[in-house]
């Protein structure tokens, strides 16, 4: 009796322990955000604010090129991931429901493409966008975003397109529909939990991204808000309120998106990775 009883307490004590120390950070940059400077200055922390001010909010709102930053991010951001989705729902149809030489090799490259550090191509991404005059241009972060988040697109949505019956595809080309139809009117809509995943994935991958932009674009309204972000602090010298206020800033987006889309992203995730 004592060992099960040990046996759901241990459990369920490191999971509490583990999630307070993931969500401890997040609730002291939130806090941090809305204390007055006093509470923040203070040598004794203070755990829950004695008075709530949006004074900071107002600095971070106010910095230079911030909305100019915001419309930035969420631009190469959203067609990142609009573009590798496009991509990879017509490569991982093929590659689950086509035969064709060079199909496993294919897969493998993906593979490899999805562990291999993009960071090592960094200067000779540099150089090609350099020669191509598009340096401070939000196309080419586009482009390499979407590239970066294609290989774990294709791969995931493959899984779901695999696990779909055939049977079904084929009673709809019986009942008249042509195979593009019976793609768009019966396998699509069943990739719905994977297209969840990759997009969200997608989404937090882009919107994160901090090394490429800090190289390709130097112009202050060519940036997007991870580089902003980093800037900010020495853009304001120790004003921590603001520099909380504005990691809050560019925290809100993924918090809301995960809050929407977190149950039938996990599901996305788990299904996509065993199937198929």
């Amino acid at each position: 009796m004592k060992r099960s009883l040990l046996g759901r307490i241990w459990p369920n004590a490191t999971a509490i322990v583990l999630f307070a120390a993931f969500v401890f950070p997040v609730y002291w940059m939130f806090s941090t955000a809305f204390k007055p400077t006093g509470d923040i200055i203070t040598e004794t922390p203070v755990w829950f604010p004695t008075d709530v001010t949006f004074e900071h909010f107002k600095t971070a709102y106010n910095a230079p090129n911030f909305l100019t930053l915001v419309r930035n991010s969420l631009t190469v951001t959203l067609l990142a991931v609009v573009f590798s989705l496009i991509i990879a729902l017509f490569a991982s149809f093929a590659l689950a429901r086509m035969r064709f030489k060079g199909r496993k090799s294919m897969i493998l490259v993906f593979m490899i493409a999805q562990m291999a550090p993009w960071e090592v191509m960094v200067i000779a991404i540099y150089m090609l966008v350099r020669d191509a005059d598009m340096l401070n241009s939000l196309v080419p972060l586009t482009l390499f975003y979407m590239v970066m988040v294609l290989p774990f697109t294709i791969l995931t949505l493959r899984g779901y397109v695999a696990a779909v019956p055939k049977e079904l595809e084929e009673s709809a080309m019986v009942d008249g529909c042509s195979r593009p139809q019976a793609f768009v009117k019966v396998i699509l809509p069943l990739l719905a939990p994977g297209l969840m995943a990759t997009s969200l994935f997608g989404f937090i991958t882009a919107w994160n991204e901090f090394p490429l932009v800090l190289i390709l674009n130097k112009e202050p309204e060519s940036k997007t808000l991870p580089l902003w972000l980093s800037q900010f602090q020495s853009q304001f010298g120790d004003d921590w309120g603001a520099t909380m206020a504005a990691a809050s800033i560019f925290a809100i987006p993924i918090l809301i998106l995960f809050v929407f889309l977190q149950r039938k992203a996990v599901s996305g995730l788990t299904d996509g990775a065993v199937k198929g």
